[in-house]
């Protein structure tokens, strides 16, 4: 099904070569990172999308088969995790060569590169597990572009919804249903009510961000699985995703990348940038956010 790219500008015309490189005295030209800027993000984002929503189709048809092996980290995979791991990571390679992908079930069979220059993507290509395990519809499939340590660009599709949010920092984000004929609509945080709606992790809700939300005074409070949680917030749904537990770099970039697209942003607790590309490629805690009354 073709998805027209609307709301979000297209900055790089097509025949224009989308890959700058960055070099130092110790690299070839042939071994250099490729760097991915906003406008060439812009330009890749109707082909990131149709890979994203053919990984969404593999999962559907694979929706019957819940059987899952645990992973060494305690986490479950299934045959639809993998299968939707194996076109997008193709479908990457073809339409940006070059540029590295740290994915979550390849991490699991090999150490990952650990990036500090230059793009990559981050991939999990089925957030939520446990969520499509249950039948529950909140399941997600995440590509970010990560560029220089920051997230550019995200993608995050929900395959039982219909439902795709896109994000490139600078140029804006949006949401499309695909039943309602794959025009994207642009879409923004909004500022907060006098009653905040915060959404918290259904499947890892732990005591520390328990806590947390109790102590905020009119606060609704929605359980909700995967990265969806940030699309509630950039689409003006919510307000608030806090997390004081450790999760992965592919949990959240894409994430983060369509919530600040659509003007709200993501931190530490205490405020300051979130540090991708740590050698566990995990981030500590989080404070997802629309837009702050003032």
């Amino acid at each position: 099904m073709p998805v027209t790219a609307g709301p979000i500008r297209q900055s790089c015309p097509g025949n224009m070569t989308v890959l700058d490189r960055n070099h130092s005295g110790s690299q070839s030209r042939e071994d250099a990172v490729p760097t991915l800027n906003a406008a060439a993000c812009a330009g890749l984002l109707a082909d990131l999308t149709k890979v994203t929503l053919q990984a969404a189709d593999a999962i559907l048809t694979l929706t019957a088969d819940t059987r899952a092996r645990i992973k060494p980290d305690g986490s479950p995979v299934t045959a639809a995790d993998e299968a939707a791991e194996a076109i997008i990571c193709e479908g990457l390679v073809r339409i940006a060569p070059g540029v590295p992908i740290i994915s979550e079930e390849q991490t699991g069979r090999e150490k990952a590169p650990v990036a500090t220059s230059g793009s990559y993507f981050l991939v999990d290509p089925l957030d939520g597990t446990r969520e499509f395990i249950a039948g529950r519809n909140e399941y997600t499939v995440n590509i970010a572009v990560m560029t220089n340590g920051a997230p550019m660009l995200g993608i995050i599709c929900a395959p039982a919804l219909g439902h795709i949010w896109r994000g490139v920092v600078g140029h804006g984000a949006d949401w499309i249903d695909r039943a309602g004929g794959n025009m994207p609509r642009s879409i923004h945080v909004r500022r907060p009510p006098d009653e905040l709606t915060i959404m918290i992790s259904r499947s890892h809700l732990d005591e520390q961000t328990r806590a947390y939300v109790e102590n905020i005074a009119h606060a609704r409070l929605i359980e909700c699985g995967s990265s969806v949680k940030f699309c509630h917030i950039a689409e003006g749904n919510a307000d608030l995703y806090p997390r004081f537990a450790p999760t992965h770099d592919w949990d959240i970039a894409a994430g983060h990348a369509i919530l600040q697209s659509a003007g709200g942003r993501i931190t530490t607790p205490s405020g300051t940038a979130i540090a991708y590309g740590t050698k566990e490629l995990l981030v500590p805690a989080f404070v997802a956010r629309g837009e702050i009354k003032g």
